[in-house]
């Protein structure tokens, strides 16, 4: 199930990051890069949401693609966060946590397949709203400009990146505190 079109949906968010890195090599000026980088980004990002839907659709689900998803995820918003540090848009200290914690939870959940306990640690809605705020967040700092002429995108997108570093906080504690019984258990 290497190649099913979900499959290649998700790795699509994988080769993504270079042309949304490359954006900002392009001759165009500052806005058309920011606009350029945004739209790669949201296609890409609503790429997480088809490969789903349509690999339960077609009936293309796999431990593969289940496990090359998350992975796509964290590798599209870790690059987006280290080019928005690069170019001064996002805090370094909040950027570091977030992809702290998704090396974490990643670690984490590894750790608790291994030992048969992945379920404690499966994905909460605090995880879901601190995604939805981190990509809301990246896009708004990407096209760093005023959208419809009105929305500071900076502002919201630095307000939005703080809310998701709070939000990632949050549900690492959640997810460490679900695990650290079933650790416990498995330990004795």
């Amino acid at each position: 199930m290497f190649f099913t079109v979900p499959t290649l949906l998700t790795w699509a968010r994988i080769l993504a990051i270079p042309l949304i890195i490359g954006a900002y090599s392009m001759p165009l000026d500052g806005g058309a890069r920011n606009l350029l980088a945004t739209v790669l980004f949201v296609f890409f990002a609503l790429t997480d949401w088809l490969d789903g839907w349509l690999a339960r659709k077609l009936n293309q689900t796999s431990a593969f693609g289940a496990f090359l998803d998350p992975v796509a995820d964290k590798f599209l918003v870790c690059a987006s966060l280290l080019v928005l540090v690069h170019l001064q848009r996002a805090d370094v200290f909040v950027s570091l946590v977030i992809i702290g914690r998704e090396i974490a939870i990643s670690a984490l959940r590894e750790w608790m397949a291994q030992i048969g306990a992945s379920r404690s640690v499966a994905v909460h809605m605090l995880g879901k709203a601190k995604t939805v705020a981190q990509m809301t967040a990246i896009p708004f700092l990407l096209y760093d400009g005023r959208l419809f002429g009105v929305i500071d995108t900076r502002l919201w997108g630095g307000w939005l990146l703080l809310l998701a570093a709070v939000l990632t906080v949050w549900s690492m504690v959640y997810y460490l505190r679900k695990a650290i019984p079933e650790i416990r258990a498995k330990v004795k």
